[in-house]
This record gives C-alpha cells, sequence and structure tokens, in this order.
C-alpha cells in the first residue's frame, strides 16, 4: 500500500490509495476520467469519506462515526462549514457546533420528557444518559448527533458525481429503541455534482405501526473571511413559527414580520419558518450572501419548515455563522399534532419509507 503524508490542523492524515468499500471491490481509489473521485482518509484512526471535483476544486469531507456529518464543504479551500475544533478527533469528544450534524428521531425541543405517536404516549428513561437537554432541561435535537452507529455501505464516482451513502439501524441497539420503539433505518448519501452538493436522506419504517417522522439537520454556514454583519439573508417564507418562552410552538403561526432580504448585522435568531416560496420543482433556496460570494441553501417539498439560527456570541468571541435547518415538521410537532394544534406531521407508514433532499451550491467562491 502506497501512503502519503499530508496534515489537518494539528491531526496526522494519511491517504491510502486503497479505498476497502463494496462500490470498489478492486481496491483502486475510486475515480472517473472527468475527474470527480472519493478518497478514504484515516485521521488518527478516524475514518474520513472525501468526496472531490478537482475540475471545480470543490472537497467535502464526511465523518461517519460522528453523526455522520459533513464537516468540510470547500470551495478553493475556503471552508463553508463553520468548523471552531481543530479536527476529527475532538468531534468524537463532544457534541460540537460545526458541520452539518443530523437531528433525529427528533429535530430541536421537544417539551417534555417524552412524546405521543398514534394516540399513545412514550416517556424516556433518563437513566439511559442519550438525551440531550437545553438550557430548560428540555429534550433536544435527537439522539443521534454525534452517533458513531452509521457504517458505510457504498461509495463511488461517475461522469457526473462522486457519492458515499452511509446506514444506520436503529432498530440494532436496544438503549436506542427503549427512548423511540420504532424500529426503523436511516440511509443517508452525499452526492457531489455539478459544483452542489446534495443530502438524500431515507428513513425505512420495519414496523407494523406508522412513525412520525420529525427529523432535520442543523448546518453551521460560514463566509469566511468576512464578518457576520456583512452577511445577508434572503427569506423564501411568508410565516413565522409563534413560540412560547422556552421556544415551544404554541401551534399559531404570524405573518413573516422581518425585512427581506435580511441584513444579519446587530441581528440575532431562533425562529422557525414555514409557508414557503416554491419554484417550479416545488423547491424552496434560502440564500445567505456577502461581497458576491453565495451560499444557496435548497430545501426539497418534504422539508416544509426551516429554523434559522443566528446567537449571539459569548463576550469576548466571535461566532461567524449561521444555521439554516431544513425540518420536516414544526419543532414539538408530534406532541402538537397529538393537541390538535398541527396538522401537517409527516409519517412514515408501516412498512414504509421516505425520502427527500436538500442541496447546498455555494456561487462566487
Amino acid at each position: 500500500m502506497m501512503r502519503k503524508f499530508l496534515h489537518f490542523g494539528t491531526a496526522a492524515l494519511y491517504f491510502c490509495t486503497l479505498f476497502p468499500l463494496p462500490a470498489n471491490p478492486a481496491g483502486a481509489d475510486v475515480r472517473t476520467d472527468s475527474g470527480y473521485k472519493v478518497q478514504r482518509l484515516v485521521v488518527e484512526g478516524i475514518l474520513v469519506v472525501r468526496l472531490i471535483d478537482p475540475v471545480r476544486e470543490m472537497e467535502v469531507s464526511i465523518l461517519p462515526s460522528s453523526g455522520n456529518r459533513a464537516y468540510e464543504i470547500k470551495v478553493r479551500r475556503e471552508n463553508l462549514l463553520y468548523l471552531p475544533d481543530s479536527g476529527p478527533p475532538d468531534f468524537l469528544k463532544k457534541v460540537s457546533q460545526n458541520g452539518i450534524p443530523f437531528m433525529a428521531p427528533w429535530a430541536n425541543r421537544l417539551d417534555s420528557a417524552g412524546f405521543w405517536a398514534n394516540g399513545k404516549r412514550y416517556n424516556f428513561n433518563s437513566d439511559l444518559g442519550n438525551i440531550w437537554k437545553d438550557e430548560n432541561r428540555l429534550p433536544i435535537h435527537g439522539l443521534l448527533m454525534n452517533s458513531n452507529l452509521w457504517q458505510v455501505m457504498d461509495a463511488g464516482a461517475d461522469q457526473d458525481s462522486a457519492f458515499v451513502t452511509s446506514r444506520l439501524e436503529l432498530w440494532k441497539h436496544p438503549d436506542l429503541l427503549a427512548q423511540w420503539p420504532f424500529a426503523h433505518t436511516y440511509e443517508m448519501t452525499y452526492r457531489l455534482s455539478n459544483g452542489s452538493l446534495e443530502i438524500r436522506t431515507t428513513v425505512l419504517n420495519l414496523g407494523a405501526d406508522a412513525m412520525p417522522l420529525v427529523i432535520g439537520f442543523h448546518p453551521y454556514f460560514t463566509i469566511p473571511d468576512i464578518p457576520r454583519d456583512r452577511w445577508i439573508l434572503h427569506l423564501p417564507v411568508r410565516k413565522k413559527i409563534v413560540v412560547d418562552e422556552r421556544l415551544i410552538p404554541t401551534g399559531e403561526f404570524a405573518d413573516l414580520d422581518l425585512p427581506n432580504p435580511l441584513p444579519l448585522k446587530n441581528r440575532t435568531l431562533d425562529h422557525g419558518f414555514t409557508d414557503m416560496k416554491h419554484d417550479a420543482e416545488e423547491n424552496t433556496t434560502f440564500t445567505l450572501e456577502a461581497d458576491k460570494k453565495r451560499i444557496e441553501v435548497t430545501l426539497g417539498p418534504k422539508y416544509p419548515v426551516a429554523q434559522v439560527w443566528l446567537p449571539a456570541p459569548p463576550p469576548g468571541q466571535t461566532w461567524d455563522f449561521i444555521c439554516i435547518e431544513p425540518m420536516t415538521g414544526i419543532t414539538n410537532g408530534m406532541n402538537l399534532n397529538h393537541d390538535g394544534q398541527y396538522q401537517d406531521l409527516q409519517v412514515v407508514p408501516a412498512y414504509g419509507t421516505w425520502t427527500e433532499s436538500f442541496w447546498i451550491q455555494p456561487k462566487g467562491f
């Protein structure tokens, strides 16, 4: 095996020309004449999968063993994802504010230590130690933010793209199933094509009961070397979700009362939005821009809600990021649905599947 020594901040990397994944049983590095390729990296013993488009100088790095999160989307060496930590080894030690975390089986907060589904109440077992809580002690962000249970199933490159597909079989893990007693599996594919990253998620319900679907993503976007006060956000929405003092939706919606486009100077946000403005394909595109640089975040129609988080940094710190979070429903949607206050809850039918994508496309970098 030939190795090439590289560097990642303070962490040593080894690029292996062998890529022992099902998509490439012959063992050679996955690449095509068009230039697209997939690399397997080992960072202090941790697997990283990198998708590369050398023509556009674009690279996407994914860490399967930390929630299957992408932590780099680089265009000409500029990373569009906020990354304050030194590298992948740090991600395994804590739930970090970086990259693109996956929130499941529920996204954002619940109003209590449990949930309703199919007319039945399910209470969490706090003794298992796998529930994250916010400052109000409310469960938040699901069970999988930095899960090491993802398995890479396939990877490859063709004339048009490079991709990697990973799977998490929640039904095989008793501590997870005890909190969310629906046997199901997640499959996630990152695909780099034509200057755009698609993140496609499929949920397979293996059980005889319908499963509430309240998943989402929590991407941390940044425009490198441009302060946040110079960023502008375009909001393609009509409604804002009304929340209480705990940031739990009340079931009410209000007309958008923010400027659009929205300058981010001296601005903080922690708002949910819905009633999207669609294009001809029923997709919705949020745009973040500054100094002719743009990040377009396009949500497929099964992501009818977006949470936007723009927090005030702690004293003495700079947080140059904004989170534009695709969600399948509003925060606490299954409990509000049970109370008759939210009618648009999505479900995965018994033995059924659900699939949707969102896309990230940088321009001007």
